[in-house]
């Protein structure tokens, strides 16, 4: 009787490992796809505006205060984009910072 329970014990303890580890790996996977997917939009963002900003020049004239807003859309798309790619290094950066117990920052200043 030991002997069977000892058997689904184990069992159960590698279905349980098997499931944490693959749930770390969909964590980081979703983490990877929602990154490009924001970089994907991001450059989408900045296509269009810049497109926008052509369009206006070729109907308008470069110096039309409509191109002047399609020029300021266009660096905020930029400046939005930079932003968001700065958050997911920063993200990353933080993550491996503090993700490894033996690393420590007075490491650095020895070197």
């Amino acid at each position: 009787m030991h002997a069977l329970r000892d058997s689904m014990q184990k069992r159960f303890e590698k279905a349980a490992l098997a499931a944490a580890v693959l749930g770390g790996f969909f964590l980081f996977a979703g983490a990877s796809s929602a990154q490009a997917h924001d970089r994907e939009n991001c450059r989408r963002r900045v296509q269009r505006a810049g497109w926008k900003l052509e369009i206006v020049i070729e109907r308008r004239g470069y110096y039309s205060p409509q191109a002047d807003h399609w020029r300021h859309e266009l660096r905020e798309e930029r400046e939005r984009c930079w932003q968001e790619q700065e958050r997911w290094r920063e993200e990353g950066r933080r993550h491996r910072r503090h993700g490894r117990d033996w690393y420590d920052d007075d490491d650095r200043d020895e070197r």
